[in-house]
């Protein structure tokens, strides 16, 4: 840990005076029709969008925008699934320098309300029905909303509210404007520089409301490029987009490395449909946050379990080949004949399918970030043959800031800085560790409103992520955890609540944890089954349950959990083991506030919100009685009265010599 500041080299890449409206057009001029820039499923048929194509809609859409009276600064909320409508709509706004910012679609009234009147949006696109209902009913608390654009007409056509118009009618007012104003839209965009700013993206959150960040043009591309040139993207290659659009790495892949580098982005026909559409797509780069990654590896490991017994026999012969191919490669050591020749087998036994159908057959480019992913997770797909990398970065840096080399992958590192981008650590501790900052072309400007957090976020040019890490000897940089989440027991113990919680999360049957400790005796955790895969368990064994607060109470239940947070303190320091936990009636939802809209754990209210069982870990009680209140996607609330049991675990050793007595009995009638 001898290093505290590295620098990567400089790439060599000038975008001059580039900016994502006019790449738009340069990609036209170059590619036309003829190559896909866009492909959405509709009704189960892939539809291909050109490049041409893609470019006369976005002109369209901007001039019918300012014929409406959109202009400059002025913002443009956008709310929906991912669709082309969406990056039309976002590419318009640009082309006029205006802002767009992405509203996650799941998000309740309050949270939609505060950044359509935080942003001071004054023009919305709505996707469908479900989008317009929430503007409409938040009238009052909107009086700057001018036009609500709807992009799916279904359910909408007996509306009469003057503000709401078809996406097409706003285009047509375009084509109209157009020939009155001949050469609008190409002015509009030959005056934009690449320091006007592109886009309002908000973060996620974790500690309040979310801030708006200020990102520029420039701040765009120099992270796509920079990106492209340690992590290659083609113009021939396919990108499916699923993950929510107003997220700062779906912006990053789908808008500005897209533009940059010509590849075709894919729209899944539904979120429920986007793995399904992934295995028929194929695609060749693929970036998702951990939880996609886990769910997948939990799907696989439950799936193994209800196959026939040649299947179970195969996996269980091949998957510990794949796991010792993927150390080796971790360790950088080259692996013998008789490994290559038994991995080989292994490709044909199991893992070429296995790819295949998790729709990774032909990626060449697989990248995680927006958290950490857990050691097993990576240690997963490197067997698979999957060549996972870690992205490290922040909204307020475009997205990234480092990511791990092709040859130089571990699952203790987040990577190395990518070009133009300076990461140094402040203030470490005798171990070398302390807060992780950066600087690079691609730091924002700012957040919105909010001078006092910009001046605390950027100092002398310096983005102050919050989070603790170290820089490795040859340059790597290892994210421990966020500054403020790093606990101490009362002992003097330091520990990482997220190493502990990623860890219990690569069990199939464990869909969310938060683990507590700090200034406590000991380590406890807070666990939410998986409802899906523990049902299916369940079932198998005849189990019956009706909700997933009475499967959660099961016994059995917590006898299965039990044995994974055991295999969990296996690994762990002796101070850092898991003493107690207890399962939840619910899982953490952003709706209740315990979740941001990226699912990243929001402790302070997890800790306010949970306070008496959170208590009762600490106390010598086997249960605790809770009434809760929860909320509904339409802003219902509903209580919910249970007993929580709290299950205390016994001592590594004394669960190694019952494992060696039921041995035992086992074979005693035998002999």
């Amino acid at each position: 840990m001898a290093q505290t500041h590295v620098k990567a080299k400089e790439p060599g890449v000038d975008i001059g005076q580039a900016t994502l409206p006019a790449l738009l057009a340069r990609n036209a001029a170059r590619f036309g029709d003829e190559r896909a820039a866009l492909r959405e499923k509709e009704f189960g048929v892939w539809r291909a969008v050109g490049w041409r194509t893609y470019h006369r809609r976005v002109k369209d859409l901007a001039l019918g925008l300012a014929a409406m009276g959109f202009g400059a600064d002025d913002s443009l909320a956008i709310i929906g699934d991912n669709r082309p409508e969406w990056l039309y709509a976002e590419l318009a706004a640009q082309s006029l320098k205006g802002r767009p910012l992405g509203v996650y679609q799941d998000s309740i009234l309050t949270e939609v309300a505060y950044v359509l009147r935080h942003a001071e949006a004054r023009f919305v696109v709505a996707e469908d029905q479900e989008q317009v209902d929430k503007i409409l009913d938040m009238s009052d608390e909107l009086p700057l909303v001018q036009r609500i654009i709807y992009t799916d007409p279904k359910g909408l056509r007996s509306y009469d509210d003057p503000r709401l118009m078809a996406i097409e009618q706003v285009e047509e007012l375009g084509r109209r404007f157009e020939r009155d104003n001949p050469g609008h839209y190409e002015r509009s965009v030959e005056r934009l520089r690449p320091d006007d700013v592109a886009l309002i993206a908000y973060t996620s959150g974790t500690t309040g409301f979310p801030k708006g960040s200020l990102l520029t043009h420039a701040n765009m591309l120099k992270m796509a490029l920079n990106l492209a040139a340690v992590d290659p993207k083609l113009p021939d290659d396919e990108f499916v987009s699923f993950l929510p659009l107003p997220w700062i790495g779906e912006q990053m892949m789908s808008v500005s490395s897209a533009l940059a580098v010509g590849f075709t982005v894919n729209f899944p026909e539904e979120p429920e449909t986007a793995m399904a559409d992934l295995y028929e797509i194929g695609p060749n780069v693929v970036f998702a946050p951990p939880r996609v990654w886990e769910q997948m590896a939990r799907s696989v490991i439950v799936k193994h379990m209800d196959a026939t017994w040649l299947k179970r026999l195969i996996y269980r012969f091949c998957m510990p080949i794949g796991y010792q191919m993927a150390d080796f490669h971790f360790e950088k050591q080259p692996p013998s004949p008789a490994w290559r020749a038994l991995y080989a087998l292994s490709w044909l036994l199991l893992f070429r399918a296995l790819k295949d159908r998790l729709g990774l057959a032909n990626v060449r480019s697989a990248s995680t970030g927006g958290a950490a992913l857990g050691p097993d997770v990576f240690r997963f797909f490197h067997a698979c043959g999957v060549r996972l990398k870690q992205i490290y970065g922040q909204t307020e840096i475009s997205g990234i800031s480092c990511i791990h080399r092709n040859g130089n992958v571990d699952f203790v590192s987040v990577g190395e800085p990518i070009p133009e981008t300076e990461v140094r650590i402040d203030d470490p501790d005798p171990q070398g560790v302390g807060q992780i900052v950066s600087r690079s072309p691609a730091l924002f400007c700012g957040y919105l409103k909010n001078d006092q957090a910009t001046c605390e976020t950027i100092i002398d040019g310096w983005l102050h992520s919050g989070d603790a890490g170290y820089l490795t000897d040859d340059g790597r940089l290892v994210c421990i955890d966020r500054v403020k989440d790093l606990m101490r027991l009362r002992g003097g113990a330091r520990f990482s609540p997220m190493f502990i919680e990623n860890k219990l999360k690569f069990c199939p049957y464990v869909v969310e944890a938060c683990v507590l400790g700090h200034e406590r005796d000991y380590v406890t955790a807070l666990i939410c089954i998986d409802y899906k895969h523990v049902g299916k368990w369940a079932e198998e064994r005849r189990l019956v349950y009706t909700t997933y607060s009475d499967l959660a109470a099961k016994a059995q239940v917590y006898d299965l959990i039990e044995k994974e947070v055991v295999r969990v303190n296996r690994i762990l320091p002796e101070a850092a083991r898991i003493q107690k936990f207890l399962l939840l009636y619910k899982e953490f939802d952003p709706d209740d506030g315990e979740l941001t809209r990226t699912r990243k754990l929001r402790r302070r209210y997890i800790a306010e919100r949970y306070v008496n069982e959170i208590e009762a870990l600490y106390q010598d009680v086997g249960s605790v009685r809770v009434e809760s209140e929860i909320r509904y996607q339409d802003g219902k609330s509903a209580t919910i009265v249970s007993d929580l049991h709290i299950r205390g675990l016994k001592p590594l050793d004394q669960y190694r010599l019952e494992a060696e007595r039921k041995w035992w009995q086992f074979w005693k009638p035998v002999h």
